[in-house]
């Protein structure tokens, strides 16, 4: 449909994956369909996810067979018990979690929380580096932490900013998205005219990166 905006945006709706695509008026059709081939991942990961939704996934029980999700890839779980040290590894599409015989789904979430962590510890760094660099900006420390509401926020004055470890299941380009976005507000505390320019150049995809993160 077109509309009186400035930018073209899409929407995958529940619960069938219905595509829609919201445009300028003097937006060009071949220009449309361009859009949709280069975001034709995305819209499919969309469709996946309003598919597991519908079908009212119940909360993880961290237990063989399971689906966990790494970087918005599918891997199945593999749970291990035995005794000695915890932790998880990943072979192509299998995740096998290692834990203490016995264990309940709260202390297999643990381990688990710990790998998504040391995962987050190895590929934020650079990504932040790569970010101080063109927004020239400096962060002066992250934290990671489980967060019910929030992908990410920030300490404008500290120049810190705080992730979801759950983003360690989204794709890796939306993760950059919330670190670009917590990166931007140390430089702009609002979301006003000036915080949406930086984010239309650095980020030209940001809105639809919200979309997909917030469920929309």
């Amino acid at each position: 449909m077109r509309k009186r905006i400035k930018h073209v945006h899409l929407r995958v709706h529940a619960p069938d994956g219905r595509v829609t695509i919201s445009a300028p008026v003097s937006a060009r059709l071949r220009i449309l369909e361009s859009f949709s081939a280069s975001r034709m991942e995305w819209i499919r990961r969309q469709q996946q996810r309003v598919k597991e939704q519908a079908t009212g996934a119940a909360p993880k029980q961290f237990a063989s067979g399971e689906s966990h999700y790494l970087w918005g890839r599918r891997h199945l779980l593999s749970v291990v018990e035995r005794e000695g040290r915890q932790g998880v590894t990943i072979d192509n599409r299998r995740i096998t979690l290692f834990t203490l015989p016995g264990s309940d789904s709260v202390r297999r979430a643990h381990v688990m929380h710990a790998w998504h962590k040391s995962i987050l510890r190895e590929t934020l760094p650079p990504l932040i580096q790569k970010w101080e660099q063109r927004l020239n900006v400096q962060v002066k420390g992250y934290y990671l932490r489980r967060m019910t509401t929030r992908w990410g926020t920030c300490n404008y004055h500290a120049k810190q900013i705080r992730l979801n470890t759950e983003l360690v299941t989204k794709p890796r380009d939306l993760l950059e998205y919330v670190v670009v976005h917590e990166m931007v507000h140390l430089i702009v505390p609002n979301h006003g005219p000036r915080f949406v320019a930086m984010m239309n150049e650095f980020c030209p995809s940001w809105r639809e990166a919200r979309a997909e993160l917030n469920g929309r």
